[in-house]
């Protein structure tokens, strides 16, 4: 009966043992947009983070109520939020709409705080958000919040009503064209062929913009199909087109990390260490990105 008892508390042991390993590995990654329908850009990274089984949190800085050509602003603020949380729910993430008003956002100590609150909150192991060159205000600002909030995160006096973080996380800026002051160059190129369906049906849920507004404002609505299913091909044939050019400017560094499949892979995302946080190195990339190849 001893040896018995000696057995079950061994394998009670063990058990607690591999729980303990698996939360110890798991990652909190944060991706933080402008607008709901931002975050997006790094929807086929996110849902490799959740297929494998790390948890990841959506956040927009503002509420999108300017992003429309009718609609007013209070409708068109609760649209763009129930949008965002069913884009969320394609890939299981939390999505979290702030209700600063769109194109009114300012890097102010105010949203810092703000920033630095939601980083802690969610323990983040990594933050990504945009670089802070762009066309858009709000993209700007919120890639300056984001790059402010660093380091201020492990900082016990700022912020006290939250826990400080003990280990600055890895931030990372999404892909972009822009060239002025400087262009976008990837620390790390990551294959979404297995997730690009998910990633479009995370747009497909933001009809509001990628049926109306965007349509709109590139002076193109009257090619949006009316149907559902010829919707969802149309767009899939848009937002398929840049993270197939990402594929193919850095199929270089593809080449690296999945050697000649790199040669197969047709769509991608890239990103780039932003050096206010955890530096990206190659003893380290495996932690962070550890769906790629070894």
């Amino acid at each position: 009966m001893r040896n018995k008892k000696r057995v079950i508390a061994i394998l009670l042991i063990i058990f607690s043992l591999t729980l303990f390993v698996g939360a110890a590995e798991q990652l909190n990654v944060l991706i933080i947009g402008a607008h709901p329908d931002d975050a997006e850009q790094a929807g086929g990274l996110a849902a490799l983070y959740i297929n494998n089984g790390h948890k990841v949190k959506l956040v927009s800085m503002t509420n999108g109520d300017a992003g429309h050509y009718d609609m007013n602003k209070d409708s068109l603020a609760q649209r763009r939020r129930k949008e965002a949380h069913k884009a969320g729910e394609v890939i299981g993430a939390e999505y979290v709409v702030l209700d600063n008003h769109d194109g009114h956002l300012m890097p102010t100590y105010q949203n810092r705080k703000e920033v630095i609150k939601l980083i802690r909150e969610f323990k983040s192991d990594i933050v990504i958000t945009h670089r802070p060159y762009d066309y858009h205000p709000d993209h700007r600002y919120t890639g300056e919040l984001v790059r402010d909030a660093a380091y201020m995160v492990t900082v016990p006096k700022i912020v006290p009503g939250v826990p400080h973080l003990k280990t600055n996380p890895l931030f990372l800026y999404m892909s972009d064209e822009f060239t002025h002051p400087e262009s976008f160059e990837p620390d790390v190129t990551i294959s979404i062929d297995k997730v690009i369906e998910e990633k479009i049906e995370m747009y497909h849920a933001h009809k509001s913009q990628m049926y109306e507004w965007l349509p709109y404002n590139k002076g193109i609505l009257s090619q949006v199909p009316e149907t559902e299913e010829k919707r969802r091909k149309w767009l899939a044939n848009w937002r398929k087109k840049y993270p197939s050019q990402i594929a193919d400017k850095f199929r270089h560094q593809l080449e690296k990390y999945y050697g000649k499949k790199a040669a197969e892979i047709n769509y991608a995302e890239a990103y780039q260490d932003s050096e206010y946080g955890t530096s990206l190195t190659e003893d380290n990339l495996q932690h962070y990105f550890p769906f790629l190849p070894e």
